[in-house]
């Protein structure tokens, strides 16, 4: 499959993934983020890179034509969250997290100075996930997901953040919200620090709206190739 093909055939398969840059130097996000961008429509800014560069990382990664998914998990009193989303807001992020833990005035909170912070600079406002449970967490007990499925509802964000194992139950209890799955990685990739994890293509399946992809890409020997058939795996589920 070439890059041409790519670019116009899967456009759509490209807007549905969100490419995981967890490095912590700017500049090799960049040449990661110029490498897969025929490939890759949301580029995710996490705690590592953000943690780095600061909001020169969600300009560099818009000026490149992504859409910028801002992983920070925000999880702290409500004023707090609201102040610091309203920050984020006004820089051009597409997407941010906070952290379902924090409780429905947190997440509105966060929602909120989204809004604010959005309107203030003249933009669109972003999506506010909230994230249920880590990929990382195999021992939460079963009532925490639609307790926090419900928490990111009453609390008016626009997604949830959620494993692949949780989609068809999350999609139950909010149907409308938007539902990103990370941890995604193709048969035989290695786990790494994840505990619940499934193949793109399972994600899709149960019904994810957005997957993201990071270190089965990025540290491939050859990251281009492995862009290349991470989309040709993906093209048979892709309506």
């Amino acid at each position: 499959m070439s890059t041409q093909e790519v670019a116009t055939d899967g456009v759509a398969t490209r807007d549905r993934l969100a490419l995981a840059l967890d490095v912590d130097d700017l500049v090799e996000a960049i040449r990661l983020g110029r490498l897969l961008r025929p490939w890759f429509g949301t580029a995710k800014v996490g705690l590592e890179l953000f943690s780095a560069a600061g909001p020169e990382a969600i300009g560099a990664f818009a000026d490149l034509g992504y859409r910028v998914f801002l992983d920070l998990k925000l999880h702290d009193i409500p004023t707090t969250v609201h102040r610091a989303a309203r920050v984020l807001g006004a820089l051009g992020v597409d997407y941010l997290t906070l952290h379902a833990q924090g409780g429905v005035a947190m997440l509105r909170a966060g929602v909120d100075g989204l809004v604010e912070g959005a309107e203030r600079a003249g933009l669109q406002p972003p999506t506010a996930l909230a994230v249920t449970i880590l990929t990382s967490d195999d021992d939460a007990p079963e009532h925490i997901l639609p307790k926090r499925v419900g928490a990111a509802v009453e609390s008016g964000c626009g997604g949830i953040v959620c494993a692949a194992g949780d989609v068809r139950d999350a999609a139950l209890f909010a149907p409308r919200l938007t539902i990103v799955v990370p941890g995604t990685r193709p048969d035989g990739a290695p786990h790494h620090d994840q505990a619940r994890v499934a193949t793109p293509r399972e994600a899709l399946e149960a019904g994810a709206d957005l997957l993201v992809v990071g270190r089965a890409v990025t540290e491939s020997s050859d990251p281009s190739r492995a862009a290349e058939a991470l989309i040709a795996s993906l093209a048979e589920s892709i309506t």
